[in-house]
């Protein structure tokens, strides 16, 4: 996912998630990364100064996704869809965090890189155990699970 602009808002990744939310999958979503990135200014101005890196982080990756669905309504996802924040993965202070779309607005996942994975309606058994294990809060967790994946503890 790209950041948005203020006149750029693309939505081309929505039909990627509603197709595997259709059939059932995850999607992974990769988080954009500026760096080395010139102002407009600077590219008319041939001057080879750079803007500081920024990194897409999953609050902003779910406020664009929720931004669209509101704008598209085609139902890919809602505030109450399962998704899993994650940084730094591998790294010593990695985090991972599983719930809603909602929920995940208000994590802290640190610094970058962030990805989010959109749960699927197709999940196993053991992948719903490992969700609970980083559940942000495991009650609401247990019942989003219980009431759209119809998984029992």
């Amino acid at each position: 996912m790209v950041f948005f602009t203020e006149s750029w808002r693309p939505d081309s990744f929505y039909d990627r998630v509603k197709e595997n939310s259709t059939i059932g999958l995850h999607t992974l979503c990769l988080l954009d990364i500026k760096v080395r990135e010139q102002s407009m200014e600077n590219m008319i101005r041939n001057r080879l100064i750079y803007e500081p890196p920024r990194y897409m982080t999953v609050n902003e990756a779910v406020e664009q996704l929720l931004e669209i669905e509101d704008k598209r309504q085609e139902k890919a996802y809602t505030e109450d869809t399962l998704a899993v924040g994650v940084s730094r993965v591998g790294s010593d202070d990695q985090v991972i965090k599983a719930g809603t779309l909602r929920q995940l607005l208000t994590v802290d996942f640190g610094k970058p890189l962030h990805s989010l994975v959109i749960v699927g309606h197709r999940l196993h058994l053991l992948e719903a155990e490992v969700l609970r294990e980083n559940a942000v809060d495991l009650e609401g967790l247990n019942l989003v699970l219980r009431r759209d994946y119809g998984i029992d503890k």
